[in-house]
């Protein structure tokens, strides 16, 4: 193919709406590379050079595709931005959060009219007096990306730590705020996750430090307040580059713990919040294939953990005899049931648990008595919200449905009586009657039953003509529960079905539903998702010809992994910063991310899994055929899946595809992982994919 190359840069710089009827696909350059793995075999990468983001040529590219993306769907540049204000109009602009309470303060964000980023405030329990510690869209003012997270408190609530990332690489800088003085102090400490502790003596922090190069939260430091930075203390280091550590209180406030985990082990080390100077004693010593968190309450610790127990179960222990040995049973596990997560209170123990791809919520009192919360509709999500303090009462949990809002309740323990606090406004008309929402079971390759969530506007028919967009993700033991946000509607609301594939890798039916979709057995993942869609087909929820797709990070590896594996199958398939060179990626151990992946993806250096995971990455595997359509979103600045991968898998596709249809690739030149960083720039983003949807299915 013939390269625009210059020419296109300098449309791109000086003639940015110039319509170019006969503009060309842009075509990277093929330059010879091998990668060699332990094991001797190699593979040739002819777009290895894009990797290098300080060369003029790979910026010079990334902008040939976004004009060649922009001048390709030009004749959508109406209805992206009919679509972006309808997706801002569902918005209300000058929203707020529910207050949760800390101590003698209530804390909460709330937005102004046109700001894309919210106030980080609180007002002192019984007053309606505001106190605006942070003025995030102030403090965002001259930079492209910004990404502000109010940390933690002071025990005395004077001192709130922040941090703050400008490049989108989730590489933060630390202050702190004294908020009596309404001042930010002077030190800053760079280069750190944003993770971090505060001892209970009002100046000592505990924080974590990244690799420079890996990214690896791989240290714990100490900081007093005052003192320079220079002489802050490292408490520990984790040499194990599999696992990365992190820090954090206890919800008592007794204990500082580090935390050092990978993918199958978890280790915990102790400091009295009291005593910040003391050495961490540790709580159990890392084992293969255990893992746990712990809580305190009282005279015990509480240990979710999978000691003998696949589904999780939960443990508790003495203070003072924290090893494995003297773990005592207090929930069991269970084959039908996933132990997801614990909420310790004074007089109350809440558990979230996952059965039949459905979390419920289970409540035990001091006398203990077990009771769940009821919920109604067929396909949900629920979930614990911020429950910060352990004397009460309340819990504090939000709740939606495929067609039914996110909404926050207080829940009584006691009485079991809820509390609606709040229900996302859905502006423009909404009304969740309008909508059907079913759950469906698709039967897997094996005879595996997989579930489907999906929704729908009522006047839809189930007679095959509908266009129909299915989604999936399936790795890391991260479910998809059922639940839709308003962006959504633009799609829903003109025909499209919306579906979820609960294909394995997630945990929807508990941990074997995770080891079923990952190393070896990975396939499964992309095998179901086919299947899903083969279903809603077959059972005319989907027309056969106007069926679509999309995923995002390793969601993306399962699209790359479906184009690949089933390329007739679908009309048009999105790919979000998708996870597309498995290989190569995992062969790099200076790559984010890398080396405490082995155990979701497998070590290459290992010649059976080096093959079984070339015999699917997406990259490795683009062949001579006829691609459906496309649209591939990359970040720049990613740290979680490098640019470059679904930079060379567009190159790639668009060098051996037989087809005509349209291969789109947009990098975001300003931001990373999770996309721009203002309230309403992501919704661009979401206007192109939808418009990309509504073109290639001949809708409006």
């Amino acid at each position: 193919m013939k390269s625009p190359g210059r020419f296109l840069l300098i449309l791109g710089s000086f003639l940015p709406h110039l319509v170019m009827a006969d503009l060309v696909p842009p075509s990277a350059k093929r330059i010879p590379h091998k990668v060699v793995a332990p094991h001797g075999h190699t593979r040739d990468d002819p777009y290895y050079w894009l990797r290098n983001r300080d060369n003029p040529a790979v910026i010079s590219y990334l902008q040939e595709e976004n004009l060649y993306t922009s001048h390709m769907l030009r004749e959508t540049e109406d209805l992206q931005k009919d679509l972006f204000d309808e997706i801002v109009g569902r918005i209300v602009q000058d929203d707020s959060s529910v207050p949760y309470r800390e101590k003698n303060y209530e804390y909460y964000r709330r937005y102004r009219k046109g700001d894309s980023y919210p106030l980080s405030c609180r007002r002192r329990v019984g007053t309606n007096k505001e106190e605006i510690m942070f003025d995030i869209p102030s403090m965002a003012k001259g930079h492209k990306f910004y990404r502000h997270r109010t940390g933690e408190l002071s025990s005395n609530e004077e001192i709130v730590a922040f941090s703050t990332d400008t490049r989108g690489r989730r590489i933060y800088t630390l202050r702190f705020k004294n908020l009596v003085t309404g001042k930010i102090l002077p030190e800053k400490l760079e280069h750190v996750t944003g993770n971090h502790a505060w001892a209970n003596d009002n100046k000592t922090i505990f924080y974590t430090r990244q690799d420079p190069e890996t990214l690896r939260s791989y240290q714990v430091y100490k900081h007093v307040l005052g003192s320079p930075v220079q002489n802050d203390v490292l408490v520990f280091e984790e040499k194990d580059e599999t696992f990365r550590c992190y820090v954090y209180k206890t919800k008592s406030g007794r204990f500082i713990v580090i935390g050092s985990s990978q993918t199958l082990s978890d280790e915990f080390l102790l400091i009295e919040a009291d005593r910040p100077d003391d050495k961490p004693k540790i709580f159990s010593p890392r084992r293969r294939n255990l893992e746990y968190s712990i809580d305190h309450v009282d005279d015990r610790f509480l240990i979710r953990t999978n000691k003998e127990a696949p589904n999780f179960r939960l443990m508790s222990t003495p203070l003072e005899h924290t090893a494995e040995k003297n773990w005592e049973e207090v929930i069991p596990s269970r084959d039908d049931v996933y132990l997801s997560s614990v909420e310790v209170f004074r007089d109350y123990l809440v558990v979230t648990e996952r059965r039949n791809a459905l979390n419920r919520i289970r409540i035990r009192n001091a006398e203990g008595q077990w009771h769940e919360v009821d919920f109604e509709e067929p396909a949900y999500s629920a979930s614990l919200g911020v429950n910060v303090e352990m004397n009460t009462e309340t819990l504090r949990f939000s709740f939606e449905s495929m067609r039914i809002p996110d909404s926050t309740f207080d829940y009584n323990m006691r009485t079991r009586q809820k509390s609606l606090l709040k229900q996302q406004k859905v502006l423009g008309g909404f009304d969740s009657g309008n909508y059907r929402t079913e759950r469906l079971d698709a039967t897997a390759k094996d005879g595996t039953k997989i579930p489907i969530s999906l929704v729908y506007h009522k006047s839809i028919k189930r007679d095959g003509t509908a266009p129909l967009y299915l989604y999936g993700y399936g790795s890391y033991g991260s479910s998809m529960l059922a639940g839709v946000r308003s962006t959504m509607l633009s799609l829903i609301n003109r025909g499209f079905v919306y579906a979820i594939a609960h294909v394995r890798g997630g945990q929807e039916h508990g941990r074997r539903w995770y080891e079923d979709g990952k190393l070896m057995k990975k396939k499964n993942t992309f095998t179901d998702f086919i299947d899903c869609a083969e279903h809603l087909a077959k059972e005319q929820y989907a027309d056969p010809d106007r069926l679509f797709a999309g995923g995002g990070s390793a969601g993306g590896l399962l699209i790359g992994a479906v184009a690949n594996m089933r390329p007739d199958l679908f009309r048009g398939l999105i790919a979000d910063v998708p996870f597309v060179d498995v290989v190569t990626t995992m062969l790099d151990d200076t790559i984010p991310l890398t080396t405490f992946e082995y155990d979701e993806w497998g070590n290459p250096s290992e010649e059976e899994a080096y093959h079984y995971m070339l015999s699917y990455s997406p990259y490795d595997n683009v062949t001579n055929v006829d691609y459906p359509a496309l649209l591939i979103l990359a970040g720049l600045h990613d740290s979680q899946v490098q640019y470059w991968e679904p930079a060379k898998w567009a190159a790639r596709l668009r060098h051996r595809s037989t087809g005509n249809n349209l291969l789109l690739l947009k990098t975001d030149m300003t931001a990373g992982h999770g996309g721009a960083s203002g309230r309403f720039d992501r919704f661009r983003d979401i206007a192109l994919e939808h418009a990309f949807l509504l073109k290639l299915s001949g809708l409006k």
